[in-house]
């Protein structure tokens, strides 16, 4: 199956206050931020049709300190490396990815201020959503990433 981009939904906004309402109430204190990253955040652009949410914590350790509380909202805990956890699951509907962070990690940091950046110079956005299609294109094997209007 290939990459598949879809116009931008606005209704991605209030599925990832949702699901980040649920997260803050489930970590508490343990969330230090979280946020909406990736490409349903920039609104006008195509994006593969999932919610990417950030969650910052203080450290790692306990990991069932987010984790549990993680997958007791459903998502299902993927992998742990030394950047990030990685979660996913669809409590709002929708594919949803959580990534924590460990806070002295750059990584948040650079996540936020690209997706800053591509809100606030739409004209980038939109060479970004362009290289998106072209790389969805050339690795998807023929099949067909794009959903988009004829105007677009």
């Amino acid at each position: 199956m290939g990459i598949r981009l879809v116009p931008h939904d606005p209704t991605w906004a209030d599925r990832y206050e949702r699901a980040a309402a649920d997260i803050r109430d489930a970590l508490g204190g343990t969330a230090l931020s979280i946020d909406h990253v990736g490409s349903t955040a920039i609104p006008g652009i195509d994006a593969k049709p999932v919610i990417d949410i950030l969650v910052v914590v203080e450290t790692y350790e306990p990991e069932a300190a987010y984790r549990i509380p993680l997958e007791s909202l459903g998502y299902v805990f993927l992998h742990r490396d030394e950047i990030h956890a990685f979660f996913e699951g669809h409590p709002v509907g929708m594919a949803t990815q959580v990534g924590v962070e460990e806070k002295s990690s750059e990584d948040p940091g650079r996540m936020i201020a690209f997706r800053d950046y591509l809100r606030t110079h739409p004209d980038e956005a939109a060479r970004y959503e362009h290289l998106k299609h072209a790389l969805a294109d050339r690795y998807s094997e023929g099949t067909p990433t794009r959903t988009r209007s004829p105007s677009t």
